[in-house]
């Protein structure tokens, strides 16, 4: 399923870039224009970060937990992952949205001897991760010409999660269930900039973000960088392929102990 998902995904990319060099436009330009007019981006994604995180989970440090991109991508149940900016002359709004539910299932069984014969024993788990990233931020213009475009923003991160542990142990016909849960919610204010770089007077440019914050009451620090390459294909559309990165390090007993998220992520961003 992930291998399709990912062959998907390239190959739009790689249509939307022949259909580029078939159309090429000499006017044609990934930087945005500065102008007393409203201008509006949406961009769907896909971000499949590895994580890397410890938790604070029944009132003890959990071990280190690793899951790579592909783990992600294999273990994703339901999400939904889009960003929107909204521009006029040099001010702006934007808004980023991840979210998602990761679930990964084991089993372990063994066949015990008894008077009457072996009978099977099982333990199952199932850890589920429910998870939500709202970013939402004022932008200023600080930087516009032909090569390149800046934005300084200010605003706030807000992160939801639940992590669920459910066990079953299961002895011949009969089985017993437990479980518990914990949940953690934070807002905490962030500064950053944002912008592109234009490739050699070309279609090509290199997309950055970078934000650090922290401070909400349950975060020591929280930061987000992305950098990558995209292209414009006509004005109305561009697709980038960028490498992003989100660490959380909350304080005392919540959830999230020093997080990292980090991946590859795929956008296609709609202007008009």
């Amino acid at each position: 399923m992930k291998k399709k998902i990912l062959l998907a995904l390239f190959s739009i990319y790689a249509f939307f870039a022949l259909a580029g060099i078939a159309h090429a436009d000499d006017e044609l330009t990934p930087i945005p224009k500065v102008s007393n007019e409203w201008r509006f981006e949406i961009t769907p994604y896909l971000w499949t970060p590895g994580i890397t995180s410890t938790l604070f989970f029944k009132d003890q440090y959990l071990n280190t937990a690793n899951m790579s991109s592909s783990n992600v991508l294999g273990n994703l149940k339901s999400g939904g992952m889009i960003s929107a900016e909204a521009h006029y002359g040099s001010w702006g709004i934007m808004g980023d949205l991840v979210s998602a539910t990761l679930q990964s299932t084991s089993t372990t069984g063994v066949m015990v001897p008894t008077r009457i014969g072996a009978i099977p024993v099982s333990l199952s788990s199932t850890s589920t991760l429910q998870q939500s990233i709202l970013t939402g931020a004022a932008t200023y213009t600080v930087f516009n010409n032909q090569n390149a475009y800046v934005d300084a923003l200010v605003g706030v991160r807000a992160i939801a999660a639940t992590a669920t542990v459910g066990l079953v142990l299961s002895v011949g016909n009969q089985s017993m269930n437990a479980g518990d849960s914990k949940s953690i919610s934070t807002l905490d204010p962030i500064v950053g900039i944002k912008g592109r770089y234009r490739i050699a007077d070309s279609t090509w440019y290199l997309p950055f973000y970078a934000d650090v914050g922290g401070g909400g009451g349950k975060t020591n620090v929280t930061w987000q960088a992305a950098l990558g390459v995209g292209k414009t294909f006509a004005k109305w559309v561009d697709v980038s392929l960028t490498y992003r990165e989100l660490y959380y390090d909350m304080t005392g007993d919540n959830l999230l102990q020093k997080t990292t998220f980090k991946g590859p992520q795929l956008s296609a961003t709609f202007n008009f």
